[in-house]
């Protein structure tokens, strides 16, 4: 069963029971793009209906609307925004038209809705109009963005609490680990002696700065320029709908939002984005690294350094019997990847904008919120499937240190440089351990020697 919806393009037929309008319908034949739709971010659905429902509140509060109307919509808005509808939120995240079809879908939902609450039937838009009602002093080029903020906003609040729980991971481990001396290592050579527990502290740090830096860095996105309408020239809005609409928004959303102080320069600039997506890929890049760190320190089990034991999740091999793989921290180093990437394509498409928008924007959403929404379920699987269960092999840590040439420089102080490293060319020249060594060939007292390797690692 279809209905015949008619626009400026002809006439479309579109199933009965669907909420959305001939525009959305247009869409979803335009553009099957990347196969992903915008309801499989509900942070994006909500927002529009926030945002629908400030400006609905704020054209009555001014007369713009009818107060049957804004009671409607927001009526509608209030059912989105507790998670109902969104199965009509059915286009492709990647489209044309900076945003245009994604607002118009909203629009027509929300006017659809609307009308089946009056006891009127979808697309008699007599009653309930997505342009003249639902979109009134509005356009794509202010509610698009200003959604997209929120979007961000809100789930980036998920990604702090991932990052804190992958950080109290590493710290219990390294609680755990504190007395356990070991190899420390620069460039994959042996280093100095260090403490594994102090290694895994590193971790937890090098991860907890950054908690910071994302809610700092969200912070600019806090910036909006609902209000500017098409340009930024507030065009076709009332006397004073800017700054309440921005007053209603933060009500609605319960974020502290601020009116752009430039609504022309906010409706083009992309560059809140650019910094987020730029400390989405540092805390990428140190992630990954660490989830190197701990493939090398688990590798083996014993032809590699094998200091660690990971937890044992996954078959390794179809061919190699008993072969377990490092899995876990695999897959989170291919997510980082994949966030450093997105950095890319967020950069090149804010940059990508002309004279008074841009018109990537869409893309700049799907990257950001597929780069939050993997590395956020990526630390809460390194945390509970991998970090919490990593056991210390403090045998294997003993025996490297014991075998290795790095507690030389313990001795350094007591001999002096050029005597310690003859020890060291010694030890390994005829296989024996520093402590052979200096037993062999310095006069240093034995419990000398022995009370500077035991203060190695401090």
């Amino acid at each position: 069963m279809y209905r015949t919806e008619t626009d400026g393009l002809g006439s479309v037929e579109i199933p009965l029971e669907a909420a959305y309008g001939s525009q959305t319908h247009r869409a979803i034949e335009n553009f099957p793009i990347s196969g992903v739709a915008i309801n499989h971010y509900p942070e994006i659905v909500k927002s529009l209906a926030m945002v629908k429902k400030a400006c609905a509140l704020s054209n009555a509060a001014l007369g713009a609307l009818t107060e049957a109307k804004c009671k409607t919509i927001v009526e509608v808005c209030d059912e989105i925004i507790d998670g109902k509808h969104h199965e009509y939120f059915v286009l492709d995240m990647l489209q044309g038209g900076a945003g245009t079809s994604t607002n118009m879908n909203a629009n027509e939902v929300i006017a659809n809705l609307g009308l089946q609450k009056m006891g009127r039937p979808f697309g008699d838009y007599s009653g309930l109009h997505p342009n003249d009602d639902v979109n009134c002093s509005q356009s794509t080029n202010d509610v698009y963005p200003t959604a997209i903020r929120l979007a961000v906003l809100q789930k980036s609040a998920g990604l702090v609490y991932a990052m804190e729980n992958l950080v109290t991971a590493f710290k219990e481990k390294a609680e755990e680990f504190k007395h356990i001396k070991k190899v420390g290592r620069t460039q994959l050579q042996d280093a100095v002696p260090m403490k594994l527990g102090d290694e895994f502290m590193a971790f937890a740090v090098t991860l907890e700065e950054d908690i910071q830096r994302v809610q700092d860095l969200a912070k600019l996105l806090t910036e909006v320029n609902l209000g500017g309408t098409a340009i930024g020239t507030r065009i076709n809005t009332p006397e004073g709908y800017q700054t309440l609409a921005v007053k209603q928004l933060c009500e609605v959303s319960g974020f502290d939002l601020k009116p752009a102080a430039n609504l022309i320069e906010a409706s083009s600039d992309l560059g809140a984005f650019i910094m987020f997506s730029g400390t989405l890929k540092r805390v990428a890049s140190k992630l990954s690294k660490t989830c190197n760190d701990l493939r090398l320190l688990s590798s083996g089990p014993r032809a590699g350094l094998g200091e660690i034991i990971l937890p044992a999740v996954q078959a390794g091999s179809s061919i190699m019997p008993g072969k377990i793989n490092p899995v876990i921290p695999e897959v989170v180093n291919q997510v980082c990847y994949q966030t450093i990437g997105n950095d890319l394509v967020v950069t090149l498409a804010a940059e990508a904008g002309q004279l008074q928008l841009n018109a990537m924007e869409p893309v700049i959403i799907y990257k950001m919120m597929e780069s939050i929404a993997t590395m956020t379920n990526a630390m809460y699987v390194l945390a509970d499937r991998c970090v919490s269960g990593i056991q210390a092999d403090e045998k294997r840590c003993a025996e490297l240190l014991d075998n290795s040439l790095v507690l030389a420089t313990t001795l350094a102080p007591i001999l002096g440089y050029e005597q310690a490293s003859r020890i060291a060319k010694i030890a390994l020249k005829d296989g024996l351990t520093i402590r052979e060594a200096a037993a062999e060939h310095t006069n240093l007292a034995p419990e000398k020697v022995e009370q500077s390797l035991e203060n190695a690692a401090v």
